[in-house]
Formats: C-alpha cells, sequence, structure tokens
C-alpha cells in the first residue's frame, strides 16, 4: 500500500523550468544587450520590481505582468513582440530543456518510481511558450495529467482549476500535493483541500524536498543520495 499523498501536481514557469528572473544574464546575452540591461528582478528583489508588487497585491495579473515585459523588452532591441512564445524564444532559444530544474527532473523521477501520479496544473502553458514546445520536453511524457488554463480558461486560483486536475487524476484532493511559486494559487488548493507548498525560487531544492516529504517519499530519497 502506498503511503503518503498520492499525486504530485505541479505550476509549470519557476517551478518545473527556471523564472527569467534567474537567467537574466542568458537573455541579454542573447539578445545582445549590455550587462545589467533587465533590472527586474521580482521575488529575488522586489524592491527592483514595482511591476511584481503589483502583480502581487492582485493590482494586475500574472498575465498582465509577463505581456509588459514582453513589450519593454522588445523595445530594447527595436522589436515589437505581440505574443508570449515570441518573448520567450528570443530571450532562451530553441532549447528549453536548457531552463529545466534539475531539481525538478529528480522529484518528477522520484514520484514516478514511487508509484505516484503526476499532473501539470499551469495558468499558461502554451500560452507562454508556444503549442509545439512540450515535443521538445521528453520528461512531459512522465506527466499523467496536464491542465492548462490557455485551453480552459479557468485560472488558478478559481477552485474549478484544482478541481479539474483532481478529475482527471481519478483522486481527491487530499490524496494530492500542489506546488506553485505563487502565494494565491497555493491559497486556491488549499481551500479545496489540497495538500500544498509555496515553491520558493530562491531555494529549489529545499521546496521539492518538502513537497517529497509530502509525498512520503523523504526517507527513500535520503536513501538514494546516501542520507543527505
Amino acid at each position: 500500500m502506498i503511503e503518503g499523498a498520492q499525486a504530485l501536481v505541479l505550476d509549470f514557469g519557476g517551478v518545473i523550468s527556471k523564472s527569467l528572473f534567474e537567467t537574466h544574464q542568458q537573455s541579454e546575452e542573447a539578445l545582445g544587450l549590455p550587462p545589467g540591461t533587465l533590472g527586474w528582478r521580482g521575488p529575488f528583489d522586489p524592491n527592483t520590481d514595482p511591476l511584481w508588487r503589483a502583480m502581487q497585491a492582485g493590482e494586475i495579473s500574472e498575465r498582465d505582468y509577463w505581456y509588459r515585459r514582453a513589450h519593454e523588452t522588445g523595445r530594447l532591441v527595436g522589436e515589437d513582440w505581440t505574443t508570449l512564445p515570441e518573448f520567450l524564444q528570443r530571450v532562451r532559444g530553441d532549447d528549453p530543456v536548457l531552463v529545466i530544474r534539475p531539481e525538478a527532473l529528480a522529484a518528477i523521477g522520484a514520484a514516478k518510481v514511487a508509484g505516484r501520479k503526476l499532473a501539470i496544473l499551469s495558468n499558461e502553458l502554451d500560452l507562454f511558450y508556444g503549442a509545439d514546445f512540450r515535443q521538445r520536453l521528453p520528461f512531459l511524457t512522465d506527466f499523467d495529467v496536464v491542465v492548462d488554463a490557455t485551453y480552459t480558461q479557468i485560472l488558478k486560483p478559481d477552485p474549478r482549476a484544482y478541481r479539474i486536475v483532481t478529475s482527471a487524476l481519478g483522486l481527491e484532493p487530499a490524496a494530492c500535493v500542489f506546488v506553485d511559486d505563487q502565494f494565491k494559487n497555493v491559497c486556491g488548493a488549499l481551500s479545496v483541500g489540497m495538500k500544498a507548498i509555496q515553491f520558493d525560487v530562491r531555494r529549489p531544492a529545499e521546496s521539492y524536498a518538502e513537497a517529497l516529504r509530502l509525498l512520503g517519499l523523504s526517507a527513500q530519497m535520503e536513501d538514494q543520495h546516501g542520507g543527505a
């Protein structure tokens, strides 16, 4: 009998993939911009980013935040980016594997080996990355369910978003561990009865360790890493 929760439900951007705040150096190099041009740091330094603070306060949506960042970054190189995939491709190139967190791949692998189900619940997966990028991420075939508000049009923290994914998994909310980097989305998951943690983009290893603990896998992970 499996002990602990039975499914790991992950947000994508910031949780599985590194946030754009972490890859400014690569973005500046890709765009031919001087180092330090991209000064907005989001959760790494909210004082540098009043737009981020406005998003955290609920004054603008997460989508609005990134559309505005895309528009202003495009202007720096004399381009007009009207879609988020244009933005992502220009700042990150053609290989999305390069910005996938190794900690995410380790946790996904551990959950799968232990027989837990895997799901993604994202507000902007294909809207942000483009519909064809999934074919370039082989590990996505390990997921049992992908729920993307690009198509459902039901954004977290709407309770219906979480119920869509738990229904697709065939599990009660209490059997699922949800991980998201946005506090409001974590609160939404808790409100429907899921176990949930807020992912700290500054401490990805610790965040995934906590998620695995809630899945009942902490002992197994310690055994695999020699009792770390």
